[in-house]
């Protein structure tokens, strides 16, 4: 999708809104996966949608950290932490399609960002090696990740109807 398609504001804040709705809707729905040594979060495949609406990029963080707040158990970490991973995440997204590199990338940023970062305050929290989380997370995400790409190509071609 290389056109640019003009919104009003009032438009962007009723996508994000519906957005931020959706994810920790998904969140609620998937918590049971989402949680523990092996996190399917499902939700982070909406990540993707930064690709194709950068304004997304702070809702996106703020789903997380609200998401997190309800139904994390890690307190304070987990609803800064997720805001961040949020942000940083979305942005790496939105840097893929700016850079005009192949859609099938976003995988990579949905799979990494979280997975590299959340381990920082939970291998702290949990007393487990950081790799040893890295890599329980990171396999987690595959499946996000491939989402997150079927998503944008959904998206896209849609967009193209």
């Amino acid at each position: 999708m290389n056109k640019k398609i003009e919104m009003s504001k009032t438009k962007k804040v009723t996508i994000s809104a519906i957005i931020m709705a959706v994810y920790v809707v998904v969140m609620m729905i998937t918590q049971g996966i989402a949680f523990g040594f092996l996190q399917i979060r499902v939700a982070t495949a909406i990540y993707s949608t930064a690709y194709l609406f950068p304004f997304l990029i702070l809702p996106l963080g703020l789903s997380n950290s609200i998401s997190n707040m309800l139904l994390g158990g890690m307190g304070i970490f987990d609803t800064v932490g997720g805001f961040v991973v949020g942000v940083i995440t979305s942005s790496l997204i939105y840097l893929i399609r700016r850079c005009r590199l192949p859609v099938y990338l976003i995988a990579i940023p949905i799979i990494a960002g979280p997975g590299l970062i959340v381990p920082i305050w939970l291998s702290k929290i949990l007393g487990v090696p950081y790799w040893t989380l890295a890599a329980s997370v990171c396999a987690g995400q595959i499946v996000p990740g491939i989402l997150g790409v079927v998503l944008v190509k959904v998206l896209e071609n849609k967009a193209g109807e």
